[in-house]
């Protein structure tokens, strides 16, 4: 409105209009705490339309697992204890065999055991190879390299899931974002709807400015509050960006908004399948299952080694030698009596940590217990409230609309039109806030299970 608009509503006032009154005019002619809304639009466009890559939650999550470096690491491990349990069982079953040959050049003529002549050069072939026929030591080496195997694979499936968990709760910050952001420009758009009533009315007399300057004041927060929400989705963006491994911003696909189902397991199923099958535990039981071999191999120490060797070597002057060839066999004994109580301390100390490994497993069931216990309590706690607050969306709408009849009909104050505008923006908030957070809760119980739940997400 311009300047001959305020001169209109000086006209419609009676006297020196007091200080407080002279500003609700002026703000009612031009809202200057606001800011304008073609430039808050401008910059929140901006905030929404600088994505060119959405991902679906499915492609979201494949992406993570690929390029999440907690989750690689898991995967090498699994293949690293593979390769040591390899080594372990050609250890226990295969012979140990080395070839050698060598040339040699002399300055001087040196006597040569192949020709036995003298010559400058000499060359030595040799095949040697050794098998161990009892060795204590190797038979618990091959269950802890098992044992080892089982606890990689368990920590590769947990980080799997926990990887998952993180790549979802960016995931769903995304849409919530996304949708936070539509709330706060429905809130802008109100408060722009509810200004030019107020100016309406208060040219016509039936209100007074102070109603233009609280809505202007509710205006300006709704236009902050607008820009900060643009602000956190570009935010939330990256950061899927980031999960899922593509440079800048990245939108996610958005997700069905049908009420969450109850999960299709009870608690006390919950708790058992966790503390029975969790990855969690069965982490810690390989554990200790490979920290019990390691004491055992330890202790296997105190045995004797049986050993066959051979060998067959070939000396000469050329460089295939054949001029003489010897061939050794044999049995070899090793009792090791006393080695400066070393032995006792590796010992010792692998009793140590064996016994830590079972105290760690007691604790990792009783804590995965209580995990579930929680994340199953959590999960029903969000969907009750995802309920409650899509109740009170609808009641905060309908306390909304008759507000604003009211304050048409001049039968409540702007106070109340405006608590109501902001009881149904928060309503709103707190919805997506609720069924988001509903979704996150089920894929915490889904990580400590270590499996996906049926049903819907």
């Amino acid at each position: 409105m311009n300047m001959g608009g305020m001169g209109r509503v000086r006209r419609a006032t009676s006297g020196a209009l007091p200080l407080g009154c002279a500003l609700g005019a002026l703000l009612v002619s031009s809202p200057a705490g606001a800011q304008d809304p073609a430039e808050v639009a401008a910059t929140v466009g901006a905030y929404e339309n600088e994505p060119t890559t959405t991902v679906s939650l499915s492609e979201a999550l494949n992406r993570a697992a690929g390029v999440d470096p907690d989750y690689v690491a898991a995967l090498r491990r699994v293949g690293d204890a593979d390769w040591v349990r390899r080594s372990a069982w050609s250890a226990f079953l295969l012979p140990v065999i080395d070839f050698r040959w060598s040339w040699s050049k002399y300055s001087s003529p040196q006597f040569n055991i192949g020709t036995g002549e003298e010559t400058d050069q000499l060359t030595q072939f040799g095949l040697i190879g050794s098998y161990t026929l009892f060795n204590g030591r190797r038979i618990f080496d091959v269950k802890a390299a098992n044992a080892d195997v089982d606890g990689a694979e368990a920590g590769e499936r947990r980080q799997r899931f926990f990887t998952a968990l993180g790549t979802e709760a960016d995931y769903y910050d995304a849409l919530a974002q996304k949708e936070l952001l539509r709330v706060a420009d429905e809130r802008v758009r109100r408060a722009e709807e509810q200004l030019m009533v107020a100016r309406a009315r208060v040219l016509a007399g039936a209100a007074v400015q102070t109603d233009s300057l609280q809505l202007v004041l509710e205006l300006t927060r709704a236009q902050v509050d607008l820009l900060r929400q643009g602000s956190a989705l570009a935010v939330s963006q990256l950061q899927l960006g980031r999960r899922v491994g593509i440079p800048g911003r990245v939108a996610a696909e958005p997700l069905d908004t049908l009420p969450a189902q109850a999960l299709p397991l009870t608690e006390a199923q919950a708790i058992e399948e966790a503390v029975t099958v969790s990855p969690i535990v069965e982490f810690a039981r390989a554990e200790e299952r490979r920290m019990d071999a390691v004491f055992k191999s330890e202790r296997s120490s105190y045995l004797p080694t049986l050993s066959l060797f051979g060998s067959w070597a070939g000396f000469d002057d050329d460089l295939v030698p054949d001029a003489t060839k010897r061939a050794t066999f044999g049995v070899a004994l090793n009792f090791p009596i006393w080695d400066g109580a070393l032995r006792e301390i590796r010992v010792y100390r692998a009793s140590t940590a064996r016994q830590i490994s079972e105290a760690a497993r007691r604790d990792t069931e009783l804590g995965v217990g209580r995990d579930m216990a929680e994340a199953y309590l959590a999960y029903n706690t969000a969907r009750a409230s995802a309920e409650l607050a899509a109740n009170a969306v609808i009641v905060a709408r309908e306390n909304l609309r008759v507000q604003e009849e009211r304050y048409r009909a001049g039968a409540t104050t702007i106070i109340d039109l405006i608590t109501a505008q902001v009881d149904q923006t928060e309503a709103e908030a707190g919805l997506v806030q609720a069924r988001y957070t509903t979704r996150l809760a089920r894929a915490g119980v889904e990580a400590i299970l270590g499996r996906r739940l049926t049903g819907t997400r």
